[in-house]
């Protein structure tokens, strides 16, 4: 025996399943991380995030999407920890700002950067780090900021490390 729905019911019907769909996948996922905001500044897109494990998975996991990727650590002897609360300023080849003083939210920031020659700094707790970053066409980009141990205490001054 077979049900058929009439032709008015059948937008109700796919309403009602997507509903309940939908109302699956967000009760069974509680955890789940949501992608933190997209900014603009300058015309730059860029987000912010990964504080938590699912956040920081959500954000490895969309990073291959975004040109530019940064990652930001604090490292001593035994490893690293994550840092957030970095304020970025990112630099064209001309030495136009794109990104000016933003601060993350979180170990990673990725941003839509065409292709070409930036150069970043970043600055946590008054110790600033500078890299040169080269963005391909297609490929994305990727650069790692490590700061030594006990950055993430109060600076007296400001440090600049390259």
């Amino acid at each position: 025996m077979t049900t058929r729905i009439s032709s008015h019911a059948r937008p109700l019907a796919a309403a009602t399943l997507c509903g309940a769909v939908l109302l699956a996948a967000l009760s069974s996922s509680a955890h789940a991380a949501f992608n933190p905001p997209i900014r603009m500044t300058h015309g730059i897109e860029y987000m912010s995030g990964g504080i938590g494990s699912d956040e920081a998975k959500l954000m490895e996991t969309v990073a291959p999407r975004w040109p530019a990727t940064f990652e930001f650590a604090i490292k001593d002897h035994k490893g690293a920890e994550f840092a957030s609360d970095v304020r970025v300023t990112v630099r064209d080849s001309h030495g136009a700002v794109l990104l000016d003083n933003v601060e993350s939210a979180g170990p990673f920031m990725v941003a839509r950067l065409d292709p070409g020659t930036y150069e970043v700094e970043a600055r946590l707790r008054g110790n600033t780090l500078k890299q040169t970053l080269q963005v391909m066409p297609g490929a994305p980009a990727r650069v790692a900021f490590l700061w030594p141990a006990g950055t993430d205490m109060a600076s007296a001054g400001t440090r600049t490390v390259r």
